[in-house]
């Protein structure tokens, strides 16, 4: 049986004979066809809005409009999305000035590059496009108290606007429930110290902070009180295909829109465990792959269909690196992850530090496995987060047999783990 694993904007593969593998875990998103073109269901969705007027109606005599958008570290179809938003926005108010809000959260700010890839030509060079910076306090506005107890505080020209707009895609998303919806504010255009309030340790560890679960989720329930606060209007919500296509869409009320958009994923992409001595899994290619810091998102789908200190193999082909000083930092200084888990834990809310929460969920992941990484940086930076690393699958099976001493070792493959809601 041929295994393939989406890496960067290719992919890497190997052979295992039919009978080792347990189980091949898609997200059925990759085979679903809507019959109509992706530029058809967007339209059609802004035209049927889900628990609020069409968006023209909403856009009527406002002056100002902010749109949420996605950075580079987000597969959203911009191209595809934004021109037809704009076009709905102009038609209620043609004089409208119109924002688009890079919603960083705490990533890097957007290349020149980048954003002319993400919107294309016509759209990086006549609209307005500004990149959300969380550590610059001067453009951040106060928005009340968290249920977590942290200050909210959000890009001021969010805060100021007449209405407040978000584009983005729904995903299973390993400690959020799902991605999209009210994550474009919170922690989209977020302060820095904000999202360090929501994602604190005590969060992390609740039991209903897990892909796929939004009811009585805490990090959610703060997301959905600063989307809240920051009077997001509208949004408008696709779900993506394994080639980044659109399959569905959901336009209206952030919350009602939201839900629906989850409820349509989840019965594509809900699938049954299927434990095994070794899962093989991947980040589902550029640009969710593009380092470390992000694979451990698909790590968290083999730690849910994995045997007792079974090995997890991992693909993702990390052309930035690390991608995170704090997340690889914590490792390079040698301390184990039981001894950094202890120290996470006893922080409370107020005290979370940069990348905690990635840190936390990757840390107990190696505490029940050992990791094996088939990516694209030099193999001591692998080494230094406490992963072995391997140049091809082949050799990390190799390197995963003799872990466990087992010729025969079962396996189980999630070739996109991040698509999938492991139940």
């Amino acid at each position: 049986m041929k295994i393939s694993i989406p890496y960067g904007k290719t992919s890497v593969s190997c052979q295992l004979p039919e009978e080792r593998v347990k189980g091949v875990l898609y997200s059925r998103t990759h085979n679903y066809r809507p019959g109509v073109p992706e530029a058809g269901l967007v339209q059609k969705a802004l035209e049927a809005p889900i628990g609020s007027p069409r968006l023209r109606e909403l856009a009527r005599g406002k002056k100002r409009v902010v749109v949420i958008t996605s950075d580079h570290t987000r597969p959203v179809p911009s191209a595809v999305t934004m021109p037809l938003l704009l076009e709905e926005i102009r038609a209620g108010s043609p004089e409208a000035e119109i924002t688009l809000l890079v919603a960083t959260g705490m990533h890097r700010g957007m290349t020149k590059e980048e954003i002319l890839a993400r919107f294309g030509a016509e759209i990086s060079s006549k609209e307005r496009i500004v990149v959300h910076d969380s550590h610059d306090e001067t453009n951040l506005a106060f928005l009340g108290t968290l249920p977590s107890g942290g200050d909210l505080m959000v890009n001021r020209l969010a805060a100021d606007c007449d209405l407040l707009i978000a584009e983005g895609f729904i995903e299973p998303h390993f400690f959020a429930g799902f991605s999209g919806g009210r994550k474009s504010v919170l922690p989209g255009i977020a302060g820095y110290p904000t999202v360090l309030a929501n994602h604190c340790a005590e969060f992390i560890a609740h039991d209903r902070a897990r892909t796929g679960i939004l009811d009585g989720n805490p990090i959610h329930e703060d997301m959905i009180f600063a989307a809240k606060a920051a009077k997001l209007a509208f949004i408008l919500n696709v779900v993506l295909d394994a080639e980044k296509k659109v399959i569905a869409a959901f336009a209206g009320g952030a919350d009602a829109a939201h839900r629906r958009g989850c409820g349509f994923l989840r019965e594509l992409a809900g699938v049954k465990a299927v434990p095994a001595d070794i899962v093989i899994t991947g980040n589902g290619g550029y640009p969710l792959d593009q380092n470390l810091y992000q694979a451990v998102k698909c790590m968290t789908g083999a730690e849910a269909s994995i045997n007792p200190g079974g090995v997890i193999i991992a693909a993702s082909e990390c052309r930035d690196g690390h991608g995170g000083a704090e997340f690889y930092e914590t490792f390079r200084d040698t301390r184990s992850p039981e001894e950094v888990m202890k120290a996470i834990r006893a922080r409370g809310r107020g005290e979370t530090l940069p990348d905690q929460w990635q840190i936390q969920i990757y840390v107990r992941i190696l505490m029940k496995h050992k990791v094996i990484m088939v990516a694209s940086v030099p193999p001591e930076t692998i080494e230094h987060l406490g992963m072995l690393p391997a140049p091809s699958l082949d050799a990390a099976l190799d390197t995963a047999k003799k872990i466990l001493g087992k010729e025969d070792a079962s396996v189980t493959v999630i070739p996109d783990g991040v698509s999938v809601i492991v139940e």
